[in-house]
């Protein structure tokens, strides 16, 4: 992963992870607790594909095993991340823009509720058996309903940041980041680059051809 991508990963890992804890985690609310960190690796996921997204899962994750007040075993989450970000990195579109948000919401349901069967399929094989206790079925209904509740506030925000900074001219060219900027330069003016690029080297080769034929026209003369 370039520099850009990992200082603005972390960056936005580090923020939704402290919002998470001192603030969504204390409102008691029923049920599962709204996942923003989740929402941020699946933000990055749609734009950086499923490598970033398998990296970026498994930091974020490894952050949230280690941020108090956590008290299962380390690795745990971050596995879980790893996996519900790969998959996710395989729904990133190909031009690097979302036609509508259907498709995004329903990775989004599909990742609370994949990463709330995994944390707790991965937390019985180490004996912890809390989401028993809790209810398993209504943690699956609020974490899908919280996080789709959140989602058009957090991913779309997350996703423009991301393609900014694939944008920006300091950083390094690569075949993603041309993907994107052909995305926003295609939106705005209905064409693609290579048309454009093509446009211009016929100009230009006709400009040679008119050039050749009068200095000829002159030699004739």
């Amino acid at each position: 992963m370039r520099i850009n991508r990992i200082l603005l990963s972390a960056a936005l890992v580090v923020v939704a992870l402290v919002i998470q804890v001192t603030v969504l985690a204390r409102l008691q609310l029923p049920g599962a607790v709204p996942d923003l960190t989740l929402l941020v690796v699946l933000g990055l996921a749609f734009v950086y594909g499923h490598v970033g997204g398998a990296l970026i899962g498994f930091g974020a994750g490894l952050l949230a095993d280690l941020a108090p007040p956590a008290d299962h075993a380390a690795g745990r989450y971050a596995l879980v991340l790893c996996l519900i970000g790969y998959l996710a990195g395989l729904a990133k579109p190909e031009n690097g823009r979302l036609r509508s948000a259907t498709a995004p919401m329903l990775v989004v349901v599909a990742a609370a509720i994949g990463s709330t069967l995994l944390y707790a399929g991965v937390g019985s094989l180490v004996g912890d058996t809390a989401a028993r206790h809790v209810g398993l079925g209504g943690l699956l209904f609020t974490a899908a309903l919280y996080d789709l509740l959140l989602a058009p506030f957090v991913v779309p925000g997350i996703m423009a940041l991301a393609r900014r900074a694939e944008n920006d001219p300091l950083s390094e060219s690569s075949s993603s980041g041309a993907d994107v900027s052909a995305g926003w330069l295609s939106s705005g003016t209905g064409l693609r680059i290579g048309q454009q690029k093509g446009g211009l080297r016929l100009r230009a080769a006709r400009n040679r051809a008119q050039r050749a034929g009068r200095i000829k026209g002159v030699k004739r003369l």
